[in-house]
């Protein structure tokens, strides 16, 4: 397989389409990644499940405040004007609909736009935390992940085999290898690496590829 985006240059490019002003959740781990990134003259305004709502990328090392950390346990930083509630008040906001957008990772994701990240199976530990709300309480759902899974095989797939977090959810995939939305229940290519011919890519996705038209290089700085 060709050269891949690395996680920080897949959060990078996540980033870039974030509207100004929107609210955004970002899942644990991995997506936490997108709030270092916000482009020049736009705000983003992140929330976590735990009760904070307008906090910033995760601090120096050394400089952390353990007093205030995300869901994920991890330590964050605050922007003036950051507010803090109730967790309770904080799943109200998700299932009422007041978050624009919902950045999450994934085993696995299907055309039909079906989500798995909770669990990788019985031998699994399942952690399903708040994403069951989020999936369907944001006004859009994205996903970064990787294209292909450690034994190479495709995460992008026609069905989910793993139990599902939500269905029909997500509409755009950020990969290692491509920008994929979902659409009618098909896979629609936007951007792939110029490395990669679209038969390579097609290899390695298990479900197909729908082409627009002309595809755009996906095209990030080196991070």
């Amino acid at each position: 397989m060709s050269a891949k985006l690395s996680s920080t240059q897949i959060a990078w490019r996540a980033a870039q389409d974030i509207a100004d002003g929107a609210y955004v959740n970002l899942g644990i781990g991995f997506p936490e990644m997108v709030a270092k990134f916000q482009p020049p003259g736009r705000e983003a305004i992140f929330h976590t499940e735990n009760g904070i709502l307008g906090f910033g990328e995760a601090p120096k090392a050394g400089e952390e405040d353990w007093d205030l950390i995300n869901a994920g346990k991890k330590a964050v930083t605050l922007k003036p004007g950051t507010a803090f509630f109730h967790h309770a008040d904080s799943f109200a906001m998700v299932r009422g609909g007041h978050l624009d957008v919902a950045i999450l990772g994934a085993y696995e994701v299907a055309e039909t736009g079906d989500l798995a990240n909770w669990s990788t199976g019985p031998k699994g530990v399942p952690a399903v935390g708040g994403a069951m709300d989020l999936v369907h309480g944001a006004k859009r759902v994205a996903v970064i992940t990787e294209h292909v899974t450690k034994d190479g095989k495709p995460k992008l797939v026609k069905r989910c085999s793993l139990p599902l977090t939500g269905v029909a959810c997500v509409t755009r995939v950020y990969t290692s290898l491509a920008v994929i939305d979902i659409e009618g229940g098909r896979f629609i290519l936007r951007e792939k690496l110029p490395s990669l011919s679209v038969d390579e890519l097609q290899a390695i996705t298990g479900a197909d590829l729908v082409l627009p038209g002309a595809v755009a290089d996906l095209s990030v700085p080196e991070l």
